[in-house]
């Protein structure tokens, strides 16, 4: 092996290493398999790095990129034994071949739609820092000028872009691989039918926390490099290196441009499905569920695989780099100012990607005790919910215990002995957010409980009681969350001021770090509530696929609870994500102005005074924009579902035979309609979501050309962020909870209550879970989207907001 000579090892930030010395640790000619495994592993990583000389930060973030790849590979190892299990019989192969082709070929014409709408807002992310030039960033050191720039924010957008649609087809194939195989596990074990349905789950959810943690530290490493190479300096990079990751959000906005094209195309086309066949088939018809003579059937399965499960992962991908990106930029703004040493600079910046790694140990743990008796119940079917909680107390466990260690560890300078205490009660405080949310959002959306059985009561007496019923409970819903997140912001802020962290002014500046942490204490297990989260939809696609094969009632009774259960996790993902999305846009917003008064060194954003005409304004069209993008959002559901519907009708009206089994119905017609409609449906609400901040902040700058205030573009964005946050999170809660109540008061109806199904009761309550529909799968999931991108595209677009 040929020596590298001395520049070469500058290049990769060794300090003063020894050639004989290096040579010797990387040739493993000497070593033992136990000795080369220990060397590949993380600590021996960081041992080996350590001994060669490079840098903290490198050894650091080396160990946390290197658990990344050991997470996709143990993923890639889950995958690998669920496919060994069996797929069923030949028509459950027959029907997961449909929804298999359906699903690939949707998900392949609208990711060629978001390739080229990503490529168009690359090359604008270029020119908008091209054009803005060098000045403000070489007075800071960072030795990037406009082009260079242009180049990283572009790049790293394309980049998250990527990740973000490859969590999502990893999501959506694991579901389509794993529904047939939970099939055929539920004709002879309950056991393996929700274990495989939890750890298909657990695969969508880990590849999204690994890639996210991966994109980062290829990321930063790559500037770092850079930056290394261009100043030569490693003191001048240690006192600027905190300006890093204002260069990644990039990252974030791609992720959360995909996300929300994902969502919304992946939303419409399985709500326009659901819709179209229930109106049909339960109400006009009076037929099943995914019941095989329904036109509308495997598109109704197939939108569960691109909606709820792509264009879910995209979301959940584009939600914890959000929250990564802006725990980063503050934990490096909180070291700038107080001026802590280069090696806590590192810990403290980049402490969210080992509270993800923390996340996928514990979450990985708490996965293999979901588990209940083998074989198939004879009396008693054990509560899916209650055998996944098993496993979700081990992971909280774990994580609570572990985040403080890694808080004394991390996040505990010499000068300030008892920070780390501070901080660790702050993320004690997103624990306890995230197990609240949880709860509160099984309250108003489990119809073991008082207000799903509200609205199942009111559906005795009709269809309009059904909706007025289900509209109170959903408003209802938005009050104790909001008192939750409120509490929670107030303590971890009070509590990361207790740190005693100050800047050169003596000010106690750990306020907004402490709400960071907290924010990162919702995801020390958060790859467990994901994994309950992508459990839903695979446990409905194997129901269909009983269903439609014909199977025994008592398979299709083991399937109906493991669905009935994917309801509820489905809605407690979602709260969980509205909270964590709050407190990521607080955050962001906060990254917002580092960023412009990072840019506007002479000029700084101290307060928002909204008493300005043109600051309340924006304010108000940040409100607007979320009424107006739900609307759009749920008029495609509508539109879309009228054509399924007219379809399903002229199906029926010309071929008799299909409603009494004898006659094969045209599936692939209707898979046709809502995936052109998906395709067409979601750029309008999609473009509306990015454009408005641009233009906006262009008519701004146009205004301010007459009016001469500092900085007042950038400060009347902040007023739209503000008012569209909270608008935002009210919105979501309110169409995520209605729409889940009244789907779940649906499924109280049909396991026999107040007249079961085919009554009057539960035709009322079918009309309430269709309107619901487009409510909790469409818009609702696609706002807390919508907000954070709204900060992910200012923050990358402050160039256009600051003259």
């Amino acid at each position: 092996m040929l020596p590298l000579k001395k520049p070469q090892y500058e290049l990769l930030g060794v300090q003063n290493p020894e050639k004989e010395q290096f040579i010797k640790f990387i040739q493993f000619d000497h070593l033992d398999i136990k000795g080369i495994i220990f060397l590949i592993s993380p600590l021996g990583t960081c041992i080996l790095l350590q001994i060669l000389g490079f840098s903290y930060l490198i050894q650091f973030i080396s160990t946390v990129l290197h658990i990344s790849i050991i997470t996709i590979i143990f993923a890639t190892c889950i995958l690998d034994q669920i496919l060994r299990h069996d797929d069923g019989n030949k028509e459950m192969k027959k029907i997961a071949l449909s929804i298999e082709e359906g699903a690939e070929g949707f998900f392949k014409a609208q990711y060629g739609t978001i390739v080229n709408l990503s490529l168009i807002f690359a090359l604008l992310i270029f020119v908008v820092y091209w054009q803005k030039g060098t000045g403000e960033l070489e007075k800071d050191e960072i030795p990037v000028g406009g082009l260079i720039i242009g180049l990283l924010e572009g790049g790293s957008f394309l980049f998250g872009a990527f990740c973000s649609g490859f969590a999502g087809f990893a999501g959506m194939w694991v579901s389509i691989k794993a529904n047939s195989r939970v099939a055929s596990a539920a004709r002879n074990c309950y056991n393996k039918a929700i274990q495989l349905s939890f750890r298909g789950g657990y695969f969508a959810a880990v590849i999204n926390i690994a890639l996210a943690i991966f994109g980062i530290s290829i990321l930063f490493l790559v500037i770092y490099f850079y930056c290394y190479i261009t100043i030569n300096d490693q003191q001048k990079l240690n006192e600027q290196i905190d300006k890093i990751p204002l260069l990644l959000i990039g990252y974030g906005f791609g992720a959360s441009f995909v996300a929300m094209f994902a969502q919304l195309g992946g939303g419409i086309y399985t709500k326009a499905a659901d819709v179209g066949a229930d109106l049909i088939g339960k109400i006009e018809n009076d037929i099943p569920e995914d019941d095989p003579r329904n036109p509308a059937v495997i598109a109704d399965l197939v939108g569960d695989n691109v909606g709820d499960c792509a264009g879910q992962s995209a979301d959940l991908f584009e939600s914890i780099t959000a929250e990564i990106l802006s725990a980063m930029i503050l934990g490096a703004t909180l070291t700038h100012e107080a001026n802590l040493h280069i090696n806590y600079k590192v810990t403290f910046m980049l402490f969210p990607l080992v509270v993800h790694c923390l996340d996928i140990i514990s979450s990985t743990i708490g996965m293999y005790f979901v588990r209940t008796q083998p074989g198939i119940p004879t009396k008693y079917i054990e509560d899916p919910l209650c055998i996944m909680k098993k496993g979700y107390r081990i992971a909280m466990i774990i994580g609570f215990f572990g985040f403080f260690f890694i808080c004394h560890h991390c996040l505990n300078p010499a000068q300030h002995k008892d920070a780390w205490l501070y901080f660790g009660m702050c993320g004690l405080i997103g624990i306890i957010i995230s197990y609240l949310f949880i709860e509160v959002t099984q309250y108003y959306t489990d119809y073991h409980y008082e207000p799903v059985k509200r609205i199942a009561q009111a559906s005795k007496t009709g269809h309009a009681t059904n909706i007025i019923a289900g509209l109170s409970v959903g408003m209802e819903s938005t009050g104790i969350p909001i008192l939750i997140i409120s509490v929670g912001v107030l303590g971890a802020y009070y509590l990361g001021e207790q740190s005693g962290i100050k800047n050169h002014q003596g000010e106690l500046i750990g306020g907004l770090f402490g709400t960071a942490i907290a924010t990162m204490g919702m995801f020390c297990t958060g790859v467990y509530i994901l994994s309950m989260a992508a459990f839903g939809p695979i446990a409905d696609n194997a129901g269909g696929i009983v269903e439609m094969s014909g199977c025994d009632e008592q398979v299709r009774q083991i399937t109906d609870r493991l669905d009935a259960v994917g309801n509820v996790t489905k809605a407690n993902a979602k709260g969980y994500s509205v909270g964590s999305a709050s407190l990521a846009s607080f955050l962001l917003f906060r990254a917002f102005i580092d960023e412009v008064n990072f840019l506007s060194p002479t000029k700084k954003i101290l307060d928002i005074d909204i008493t300005q005409p043109e600051i309340f304004i924006s304010g108000l069209i940040g409100a607007c924009t979320v009424f107006v993008f739900s609307s759009w959002a749920m008029r495609a559901v509508g539109n879309a579902a009228q054509d399924v519907i007219k379809e399903v009708r002229r199906q029926f009206r010309e071929n008799d035979g299909i409603l009494k089994g004898t006659a094969q119905p045209n599936y692939k017609q209707c898979v046709e309609i809502v995936t052109k409609a998906g395709l067409r449906e979601m750029i309008k609400p999609g473009l509306l979501s990015v454009l408005t901040p641009l233009i906006l902040g262009i008519i701004l700058r146009a205004i301010n050309v007459v009016r001469m205030q500092e900085l007042l573009p950038a400060k009347a964005i902040c007023a739209f962020l503000m008012f569209s946050t909270c608008t935002g999170i009210l919105q979501a809660l309110f169409l995520n909870n209605a729409g889940g109540a009244w789907d779940n008061s649906k499924k109280y109806i049909e396991t026999g209550e107040l007249g079961g199904k085919g009554s009057d009761t539960h035709k009322a309550a079918v009309t309430g879970d269709t309107v619901g529909d487009p409510c909790k799968d469409t818009a609702g999931p696609s706002i807390h989207i919508l907000i954070k991108l709204y900060s992910t595209i200012t923050i990358v677009m402050v160039p256009l907001f600051v003259d």
